[in-house]
């Protein structure tokens, strides 16, 4: 039996009280961190392969179904705000399309060839990269288009929860992170969605800093889409010139960039 599907450690959930099911699910989210911790290695290959190929033009695809594949979509779009990158760059795609976004088509997860003809809407080359997200490492949906990617050259990667899973045997570089059984057996998007979220986090997040939208710790390429992000890239001017908010909010109005209103006003920019 996989490890994501085994009983859970605990029983009579339904007896127990709040306070205690709280501390269930406290204690056992406290070992995720430790699990992706024993997958680092991996983590590490993963990103570097990506890196490579990414500073080279290519773009990067999340596959998954459910809340897999709900959590590469919330990656991806988060990245276009936070660091500035084109909408083209880390794509997350689910099984079901959009509508799987908030209401769950579970039949689509078994149709083996909808990934590929997703990517291929994407025009897909081999420049890109391709992550197939599965807790159980078997999801038909995301083993299709992985092992259609290897037939044309695409570099995959995946991230699973079991050991030995066929997704991981057809993937370039496999992250494997067994979290063990959930609190109520086979809910996996309990301590598996939390891992996947985790690594997620690390891979898109190191991604950027390495392509340079990071400077020191700020975000200098992030969107002016609202008040809160114009008040952040205010802080970040004022902090990076030595100079008040006021004045800092000015600049970055001038400018329209956290970017360029400090290569524009820094001491060596200055005209």
């Amino acid at each position: 039996m996989q490890t994501t599907e085994s009983s859970s450690s605990y029983d009579h959930l339904e007896n127990s009280s709040v306070i205690d099911l709280i501390k269930i699910i406290n204690n056992e989210d406290k070992t995720v961190p430790y699990a992706i911790e024993k997958s680092l290695g991996s983590i590490h290959l993963l990103i570097n392969s990506l890196y490579k190929r990414m500073k080279n033009g290519g773009r990067l695809f999340y596959i998954g179904s459910g809340t897999p594949g709900r959590l590469g979509i919330v990656d991806a779009s988060e990245c276009p705000p936070t660091y500035g990158v084109d909408d083209n760059v880390i794509i997350g795609l689910i099984s079901g399309g959009d509508k799987a976004i908030r209401k769950s088509i579970e039949k689509a997860e078994d149709n083996t060839s909808k990934a590929w003809k997703d990517l291929i809407d994407k025009k897909i080359n081999h420049k890109d990269s391709v992550i197939g997200i599965s807790a159980s490492g078997r999801t038909p949906y995301v083993l299709g288009g992985i092992k259609e990617c290897k037939k044309n050259n695409i570099f995959t990667g995946s991230i699973v929860c079991n050991k030995n899973s066929v997704l991981s045997n057809n993937s370039d570089v496999s992250i494997e992170v067994v979290v063990g059984p959930e609190v109520v057996t086979g809910s996996t998007r309990m301590k598996s969605g939390t891992a996947q979220k985790l690594i997620l986090n690390m891979i898109s997040t190191i991604l950027m800093i390495k392509l340079g939208k990071v400077k020191g710790n700020k975000m200098i390429d992030m969107q002016l889409s609202n008040s809160k992000l114009i008040d952040r890239g205010s802080r970040i001017v004022a902090s990076e010139l030595n100079i008040s908010y006021k004045e800092a909010k000015k600049v970055l109005r001038d400018n329209k960039s956290v970017r360029k209103s400090i290569e524009k006003n820094s001491s060596g920019g200055r005209t």
